[in-house]
């Protein structure tokens, strides 16, 4: 593309045509080619906490119920680096170019895992692994954000990202199988879970292509003929498929100026200033999500073991149950998103999943609880707290400027898990070796305060989105004289 024409003003109507699709078959091949990638991780993380019991095994790897923590902290360690990476090079390069790459390292790196042989290379390769799913998340729900009509953007940015746990369903199914020293040796049955993680990669090679880049990407970037071909053989699939007119267009257009990049000073203006409540927003956000899940998940087989004598190789058990909560929960909830509204939802899912955490953790304090009643309790609890979750993801994709939704997603993402979920997993896991239920309680109790107080932030400055167009929530960097 000529240089000249990377900064020329140009008038468009790409995302009001986009917004107005009637949904379709094309949309629904989007949301299954972006979702089989949270399947993956999904199916990742679960194998990481179901297998921490047998790691510990002298007949696996011998790990310390510490060094189990800290494999989890390294995951996400990976993670906050390859989005941070990765998140740029998407605003930078495009969405559809990261899609490639990233699955690249993921499939690369979880093989590898495979093939640990202590500690430092199984901690080495999940911190790879992790970086090829950070770089993930900018990219996908970037594309989900531009590419799904506004009025169902919510719900559908939530199902997709529920989708992680159809992967950890199925991973809880296939450890059942696969730890059970009966059908699989101990030193055995874990690296094939992670070998079967890596084959099972190679499907989402195929689906990618069916996902464009985004037209919204490529109007802004230099690429208007490219975005406006894509847009029109969406238009003609859709008005083929249906054999119904379109809806008419209701939506001004906009008056651009594209560009070839963002300079990092109109980024960090943006994030830092213009933008600074919303950034405070994504961040109390991400930070409480990121401690909740990754405090309680990546630990979950070590409380079943250790405090209610649940056998390794039965853990996967409890988790099957506990990940179909997460999965519908977002699934049934995610209309009323779009419907009821954002802030109301947000306030609600965060407050309730930390109010009935709290409950939990004086429940088993008590010691009243036994494997089940504890296993229904969470899962319970992450029905709600996974729409929450999703929400915040969607929440920081919606609430910036198309040229650094890239950015702000891997940002945000990486800050809350940096500051509330890399170290969860560890500290939890050394609250749990101390054998005190007293002692762990109160790390239950500090992320059923973080959840509440992400609810009070969003109750006081949340952003409304639902059934607007992204650009009418914030207006492209470019659009200004």
């Amino acid at each position: 593309m000529a240089s000249t024409q990377q900064f020329e003003w140009i008038e468009t109507d790409i995302p009001a045509r986009m917004d107005r699709l009637p949904w379709s078959r094309w949309h629904w091949l989007v949301v299954v080619a972006l979702g089989i990638t949270w399947v993956l991780d999904g199916l990742q993380v679960t194998l990481g906490g179901a297998i921490g019991a047998t790691l510990q095994n002298s007949q696996a790897l011998g790990l310390t119920p510490a060094q189990v923590g800290m494999g989890a902290s390294c995951y996400l360690a990976g993670g906050v680096l390859g989005a941070l990476g990765f998140g740029y090079s998407t605003d930078r390069f495009g969405r559809k170019k990261l899609f490639y790459i990233t699955l690249i390292v993921y499939l690369t790196a979880v093989a590898l895992t495979a093939f640990a042989w202590n500690f430092a290379s199984y901690a080495f390769f999940l911190a790879l692994t992790g970086a090829g799913i950070g770089g993930e998340y900018a990219a996908i729900n970037s594309a989900i954000d531009e590419l799904i009509p506004a009025r169902v953007r919510g719900r559908v940015d939530l199902i997709v990202n529920s989708t992680y746990w159809l992967g950890s369903a199925l991973g809880a199914g296939a450890t059942l199988i696969l730890l059970n020293p009966q059908y699989f040796p101990i030193w055995l049955g874990w690296r094939v879970a992670f070998g079967i993680g890596a084959l099972l990669g190679l499907i989402v090679l195929y689906f990618r292509h069916w996902v464009p880049e985004s037209p919204r990407w490529l109007m802004i970037h230099g690429h208007y003929e490219e975005a406006e071909k894509i847009v029109k053989q969406i238009e003609d699939d859709i008005a083929a498929k249906t054999g119904q007119p379109l809806p008419e267009i209701t939506e001004d257009k906009i008056r651009i100026r594209q560009r070839g990049a963002t300079p990092l000073k109109e980024i960090w203006n943006s994030i830092a200033h213009e933008h600074r409540m919303r950034s405070f927003l994504a961040l109390a956000l991400m930070t409480a999500q990121a401690f909740f899940y990754n405090a309680i998940f990546f630990t979950y087989g070590l409380v079943l073991v250790q405090f209610y004598g649940v056998p390794p190789q039965s853990v996967s058990g409890y988790i099957l149950p506990f990940a179909l909560g997460n999965l519908l929960g977002p699934v049934l909830l995610g209309h009323l998103f779009d419907t009821i509204g954002r802030k109301p939802m947000i306030v609600g899912t965060y407050a309730l999943s930390g109010i009935l955490l709290a409950l939990t953790a004086f429940l088993f304090r008590a010691g009243v609880l036994n494997a089940d009643t504890q296993s229904w309790c969470w899962t319970i609890i992450f029905f709600i707290a996974s729409a929450a979750a999703s929400a915040a993801y969607l929440t920081v994709s919606e609430i910036f400027p198309l040229e650094i939704r890239g950015l702000a997603i891997a940002l945000f993402y990486a800050t809350g898990t940096l500051v509330g979920g890399v170290f969860a997993p560890w500290i939890f896991a050394s609250l749990i070796q101390t054998g005190s239920r007293a002692t762990l309680s109160w790390g239950y109790f500090a992320g059923a305060i973080l959840m509440i107080g992400a609810a009070i932030v969003e109750a006081y400055i949340g952003v409304a989105a639902e059934r607007k167009s992204l650009e009418s929530i914030t207006a492209p960097l470019a659009s200004r004289e």
